[in-house]
C-alpha cells in the first residue's frame, strides 16, 4: 500500500512539473503584460499536434523540444503584432477578447483539420524502478526537461541583459521607456516567450495523454488555478503551484472518484483567493 502512495506522490510531482511549465507561460504574460492570455489553452493543444507530427515524421519529440519552442516563440511575436500590439493600452475587456478570438480561431482551424478524434504520441522511454514503484521514463523525460527550460527562464531572466529588460518593462513600462528600453519589442518577446512555453508543455503533456484540438482547454484552466495559486506574475509561483496541484490531483484519485477531481482544483483556487489573494509567492517577474 506504501509503495502505491509512494508512486502516486512521484507521478504528482513529474506531472505537476509539466503543468507548472505551462502555468509559466500565463504568468510571464500577465507578469509583464498584464494580460489575460484566453488563447493559452489552444496554444497548449498546438503544441501536441507538432509533437504529434514530428513523431509521425521520425523525430522525437523530446528531441524536437528546441523546434517546438523556437516555433512557439515565432507564432507568439506573430500573434502579438497581429492581436494585441494595437490594444495592449486598451481596457482589459479588449485583450480579452482578442486572445479569445485568436483561441476561436486556432481551435476552428483545428477541428476542421484534425476533428475532435482523439490523437495520442506512442514513444517508450522504458522505465525506472525503485523497489516496487515503477516510474515511465516518459514522465521522467517531461520532468527534467520541465526543471531545465524552467531553469533557463531564471537565468534568461536574471543573469542577461535582454531578461533585465523584460524585468523593468514588467515593473514599470513607462520608466523602462524613458531609460531607451524598446517596450513593443520586449512585449512581444514576452508573449512570444509566453507562448513558447505553452507549445512545449503541450507537446511534453502529448507524450503521457491522449489529446484533441480541444484539450487545451482543459490545461488552461489548470493553469489559471496554478497561476493563483502561486502568484500571479510570478513565473516561480507558477512552478510550485503545478507541483502542489499535480500531488492533490494524483493523491486525491486514490481517496475519490476521478470524476470529483477537478471540484477539489477548483475548491483549492476559491480557497486560496480567499485566504490569500496574493498567493504563495505573490505577483513580481
Amino acid at each position: 500500500m506504501i509503495d502505491i502512495w509512494v508512486d502516486c506522490l512521484i507521478s504528482g510531482i513529474l506531472l505537476g512539473l509539466v503543468y507548472g511549465l505551462a502555468a509559466i507561460g500565463l504568468n510571464l504574460i500577465f507578469g509583464v503584460m498584464r494580460v489575460i492570455n484566453l488563447s493559452h489553452g489552444a496554444f497548449i493543444a498546438l503544441g501536441m499536434f507538432t509533437a504529434y507530427y514530428l513523431f509521425a515524421y521520425g523525430l522525437n519529440p523530446y528531441l524536437g523540444v528546441p523546434a517546438i519552442f523556437g516555433l512557439g516563440l515565432l507564432l507568439g511575436m506573430i500573434t502579438y503584432f497581429v492581436a494585441l500590439h494595437r490594444i495592449i493600452d486598451a481596457p482589459e475587456l479588449s485583450t480579452l477578447l482578442s486572445t479569445f478570438s485568436v483561441s476561436l480561431f486556432i481551435i476552428g482551424l483545428g477541428t476542421f483539420v484534425w476533428t475532435t478524434i482523439p490523437y495520442a504520441i506512442d514513444v517508450n522511454l522504458g522505465a525506472i524502478e525503485i523497489g516496487n514503484v515503477t516510474i515511465l521514463g516518459t514522465k521522467v523525460a517531461t520532468g527534467a526537461i520541465s526543471i531545465i527550460l524552467t531553469a533557463l527562464l531564471y537565468v534568461f531572466l536574471y543573469r542577461t541583459k535582454l531578461g533585465k529588460a523584460v524585468r523593468a518593462v514588467s515593473m514599470n513600462r513607462t520608466a523602462a521607456e524613458l531609460m531607451g528600453i524598446n517596450t513593443t519589442k520586449i512585449l512581444a518577446l514576452s508573449f512570444g516567450i509566453g507562448v513558447a512555453l505553452a507549445m512545449t508543455a503541450g507537446a511534453l503533456i502529448a507524450t503521457i495523454f491522449p489529446f484533441t484540438i480541444l484539450s487545451g482547454g482543459v490545461y488552461e484552466l489548470k493553469s489559471f488555478v496554478i497561476c493563483v495559486l502561486g502568484g500571479l506574475g510570478n513565473p516561480l509561483g507558477a512552478l510550485i503551484g503545478g507541483l502542489v496541484l499535480g500531488i492533490v490531483e494524483n493523491i486525491a484519485t486514490m481517496v475519490i472518484a476521478t470524476g470529483l477531481v477537478p471540484f477539489i482544483e477548483f475548491a483549492i483556487l476559491v480557497a486560496v483567493l480567499v485566504l490569500k489573494p496574493k498567493g504563495i509567492l505573490g505577483g513580481e517577474v
